[in-house]
């Protein structure tokens, strides 16, 4: 299991440096990625290293989830519940539905909220700061974070265990 740690640059010098320190560190690539204001995303930070703007894939996995335990649960009633008829099979189906059902509602509204780094940090992202996320496991990070800090970053009080990285 990865965690998700946040890092303030100031500059896109300063990222660039915390970026180099982190994969001289052996963080991969596909670790990292940059969030800023829309302005400097534009202008100076390559594509592969831009973070999702929404919360949507979390929130599709968290709604797909539920909606498979929901459909489960009233599946099994059904079950129980003689005079309906359903079988086990049936109760599959129904945590099948409940699951897509599920991920899609949750998605639809994760999709039209923003990602918890930049609700949790938009008074940095909008003073201009550049902020690097990095999702590896928790020892690698703790090696890393006093490297990512001479190179002039600066943690930021989050951190979230995280199922997906890019």
């Amino acid at each position: 299991m990865k965690t998700r740690h946040v890092f303030s640059t100031p500059d896109v010098s300063t990222a660039k440096a915390a970026i180099d320190a982190a994969l001289g560190a052996g963080i991969d690539r596909d670790d990292l990625s940059l969030i800023a204001r829309s302005d400097i995303e534009l202008d100076v930070i390559p594509d592969d290293l831009k973070e999702a703007g929404t919360d949507f894939m979390p929130a599709a996995l968290r709604g797909t989830g539920y909606g498979a335990v929901a459909g489960l649960l009233a599946g099994l009633a059904a079950v129980v519940a003689t005079p309906l008829g359903v079988t086990l099979a049936g109760a599959a189906i129904m945590a099948a539905g409940g699951a897509a059902v599920g991920g899609w509602a949750a998605s639809i509204v994760g999709g039209a909220l923003p990602d918890p780094v930049r609700r949790d940090f938009d008074d940095q992202i909008s003073a201009g700061k550049i902020l690097l996320v990095i999702d590896a496991p928790k020892e690698i990070l703790e090696q890393v974070e006093p490297l990512l800090v001479r190179s002039g970053a600066t943690a930021l009080a989050f951190e979230s265990t995280t199922a997906l990285s890019r």
